[in-house]
């Protein structure tokens, strides 16, 4: 199943468009912290496209849009409060829309990573030649029994269910091998889709309203999706930063690019969002070595070897096939966008890299901030990559990790593929070089 982009909303404000505003509001700076940039399809741009890129225009009802040179839509400008509060009309995740308004963005175009001989993204060519054509390898045609297929919808929709239910519901998930992203206690598109996936990893169908059913699956994988964990010396000492800066000049002269705080290790560390592990604990000080609080209990890490994989770019997920074909692991993902595809048809693996380090090329990607030299980012969780690169066979695209999990499925990306740190993880450790991945419109 494809993601159905909200058509009455964009067909709406394509048709207000008014021809290119006065110079005066054109030339006006755009990138805003109050503001997001939304896509047609509903899904958020995590880049600002440049003002060679794009002209701002008007709708008859004053709100800014931005269009490319050609007048093809490519962003509508939103108060950050409304897209992350779900109040646009067919957003694509209201549901499960995050209650925090964005802040500053920053740019988080995807772009060489740190190795040796240094890698620099390339220009994509339409008529580039990948090792195989598209739904081929070794020169055979994909069939049916591949398993290079998408899970349809789930069995049963999510009705009237409380957050712990929900908590229930996308931990049994995340054991079962089929990643909902962030365990935040809402329901939306990304649980919708791990639903759907989950079913075709086991074998079976899940009633997802059921919870007595969720509970006890959950009582005999692993326990109940709530734990209570202690806040040892080391987690207290870190290392930390005190915040990630915007401006990469600034974050190339940090030793590590680590985590901010004792929240947002222990967040990452349980599959967690951040705002909800301190709603869980309020009041507690988790920078006090032998303070109890309460987490989400995930279970372990999926296992096992993947030899296929596949990006469906329409639906935002990953799928990862086992030897035999089975689909293991599915996760939900952001791929690409509209101005800066990612590849189509087969490539491959070539290596994998944790804990990575990214080199910013302002000739090669995108302008960021004055930065107009090579810098090298130094490694850590809050990275441009995070904390995993799979370098794949197009060259500078791969599989990663983010700094900003929460994001994940509701973004676009500069052309790679971007999982939760922890999803790239599990996924890094899985595959080999040489497994092959498909990407699929």
């Amino acid at each position: 199943m494809r993601l159905i982009a909200p058509r009455s909303f964009a067909i709406v404000l394509a048709s207000s468009l008014l021809l290119a505003a006065p110079a005066t509001h054109a030339q006006d700076a755009y990138a805003r912290g109050d503001v997001v940039y939304m896509a047609p399809d509903g899904s958020l741009l995590d880049y600002v496209p440049s003002p060679d890129e794009v002209v701002v225009r008007y709708d008859r009802n004053g709100q800014r849009v931005l269009v490319d040179p050609g007048g093809r839509l490519v962003a509508i400008e939103v108060p950050a409060e409304r897209y992350f509060n779900g109040d646009i009309p067919g957003h694509p995740d209201a549901d499960a829309a995050d209650e925090a308004s964005l802040g500053n963005e920053g740019d988080f175009s995807t772009g060489s990573i740190g190795e040796p001989g240094g890698v620099t993204r390339e220009p994509l060519d339409d008529n580039q030649a990948f090792p195989d054509a598209p739904g081929t390898i070794d020169g055979q045609a994909l069939d049916g029994g591949s398993g290079l297929t998408v899970p349809p919808e789930a069995s049963a929709p999510i009705k009237n269910k409380s957050k712990a239910e929900i908590t229930a519901l996308q931990v049994l998930l995340d054991r079962g091998g089929s990643s909902p992203g962030v365990i935040d206690g809402k329901n939306g598109a990304n649980v919708a889709k791990s639903l759907a996936a989950w079913e075709q990893i086991n074998g079976e169908k899940l009633d997802p309203n059921n919870t007595d059913d969720i509970l006890e699956r959950l009582r005999l994988s692993g326990g109940l999706p709530i734990t209570s964990y202690t806040i040892t010396p080391a987690d207290a000492a870190g290392p930390y930063v005190a915040s990630i800066p915007e401006d990469y000049s600034q974050k190339a002269a940090l030793p590590g690019l680590n985590y901010t705080s004792v929240t947002e290790m222990l967040a990452e560390r349980f599959h967690m969002d951040e705002n909800y592990l301190k709603e869980l604990n309020p009041g507690a000080d988790f920078t006090i070595p032998g303070t109890i609080v309460k987490v989400v209990n995930p279970g372990p890490n999926k296992s096992g070897t993947v030899t296929r994989i596949l990006a469906d770019k329409a639906r935002k997920q990953v799928f990862a096939f086992g030897e035999t074909g089975q689909l293991i692991a599915a996760y939900p993902a952001s791929i690409g966008s509209s101005d800066t595809p990612s590849p189509s048809g087969l490539v491959a693996v070539e290596r994998i890299a944790f804990n990575p380090g990214y080199t910013y090329n302002p000739k090669i990607n995108f302008q960021q901030g004055s930065n107009n030299k090579v810098l090298n980012i130094p490694p850590g969780p809050n990275g441009p990559v995070g904390t995993v690169w799979i370098s794949l066979s197009k060259p500078t695209y791969g599989i990663h990790g983010t700094p900003e999990p929460s994001k994940i499925g509701k973004t676009q990306s500069h052309g790679c593929i971007r999982l939760t740190n922890w999803d790239a993880t599990e996924l890094g450790k899985m595959v080999k070089p040489g497994v092959t991945v498909e990407f699929v419109d």
